[in-house]
């Protein structure tokens, strides 16, 4: 596909400048139509199927690698890691590792633990948000049960060393889970290779899909070491006067889910297995370049690491000399249909793949 064909399946584009996927992807003309065509059919129930959950577990596996059952689908990241966080048998003195400043969304489902008696162990990280995979080997003991973070983080678009970090949980027998909001969809994940055994992530972001729907991916290898603690009927095989769960990460799955977001979802996926994840990234990288030179002429403090490219993500996170000059520079984008984010005292601006050299040189003009 060319970038007109890709822009005209966004209808944002003919009205505004979209720098705020990290945000929310815009909604795009596969998934609204596939939507309205489900909702038509519930006018009538005629002809009426039930919702096949492959439409969305085998398109996830081939963006993210592993087996479609080892998916299980949720409503949103924060689900998914709960789903985790309660299933895991902790005993008090038992320890979690988490870098600092993560996402709520990352830290809220560990942090509740610490009433159990479970230790969070936070690692140090730098100025720009980053940090080294050693930031967790200092803390990691044989208590440490699970070492968590986000693949892309939120307040600065790092991306942590996740093999050599997963290297170092699983030296230790400790389970390594991920937070993958800010990545799936825009930065190459393969489950295998990067030895993640758990990853959670949500739909409405660089994953095309709408809120209210979510992943959660756990591995065949730990699968079986942590426990369902919302079953519903479809975690288990229809059995009357038994609980019998299935094996695989449906387990997980909970009751009725939102089959219309979900089936629409589907097309936004398939979308992005046309273009290609590697396509997406490079332009992800193509973008934030001219973001970086643009913003780097003009004098402003760049808060993203950008020495490194394997640190780099579709995320820029730039500041000016003050909060109120950055708030005055947010209303003038937004004037203007230029549609970033203000994220604490920064500016956040993501392009992604539907975004143009033309689009981002009148966002640099503009500032």
């Amino acid at each position: 596909m060319d970038i007109a064909e890709i822009r005209a399946l966004f209808p944002v584009t003919k009205k505004a400048i979209y720098l705020n996927s990290a945000s929310q992807s815009p909604l795009n003309l596969l998934v609204y139509n596939k939507l309205q065509n489900c909702l038509k059919t519930e006018l009538q129930l005629i002809g009426k199927k039930g919702f096949n959950r492959d439409k969305v577990r085998v398109p996830l596996s081939k963006l993210l690698g592993g087996s479609a059952d080892e998916y299980a689908l949720t409503t949103s990241t924060g689900i998914g890691l709960g789903i985790v966080a309660q299933g895991i048998k902790f005993k008090k003195g038992d320890n979690i590792i988490i870098p600092e400043n993560e996402h709520w969304n990352t830290t809220y489902p560990w942090l509740h633990l610490q009433k159990k008696g479970i230790e969070i162990r936070f690692a140090k990280v730098n100025e720009d948000q980053s940090f080294e995979p050693a930031a967790v080997k200092t803390l990691i003991d044989k208590n440490t049960r699970v070492v968590t973070m986000a693949a892309v983080r939120f307040n600065s678009g790092f991306r942590p060393n996740l093999v050599a970090i997963a290297k170092i949980a699983h030296e230790n027998d400790a389970l390594f889970v991920v937070d993958a909001a800010q990545a799936a969809g825009v930065i190459p994940i393969d489950v295998a290779k990067d030895q993640i055994d758990v990853l959670s992530g949500c739909g409405f972001k660089w994953l095309l899909g709408m809120h209210g729907t979510g992943f959660l991916y756990v591995s065949k290898r730990v699968v079986k070491m942590i426990n369902p603690v919302l079953p519903g009927m479809y975690a288990a095989e229809r059995i009357y006067d038994e609980l019998s769960f299935y094996e695989d990460s449906r387990k997980f799955e909970t009751g009725t889910i939102a089959y219309p977001l979900f089936d629409a979802w589907s097309a936004g996926l398939e979308l992005l297995l046309k273009i290609g994840i590697e396509n997406i990234y490079k332009k992800a990288i193509e973008n934030t370049d001219i973001i970086i030179d643009g913003l780097l002429k003009k004098g402003y403090q760049i808060i993203s690491p950008i020495k490194k490219e394997e640190d780099r993500s579709a995320i820029i996170h730039f500041k000016t000399d003050s909060i109120k000059t950055t708030k005055k520079l947010y209303q003038k984008l937004l004037a203007k249909n230029v549609l970033a984010t203000l994220q604490g005292e920064n500016m956040r601006v993501s392009p992604n793949f539907f975004t143009t050299k033309e689009e981002i040189n009148t966002f640099l003009d503009l500032i």
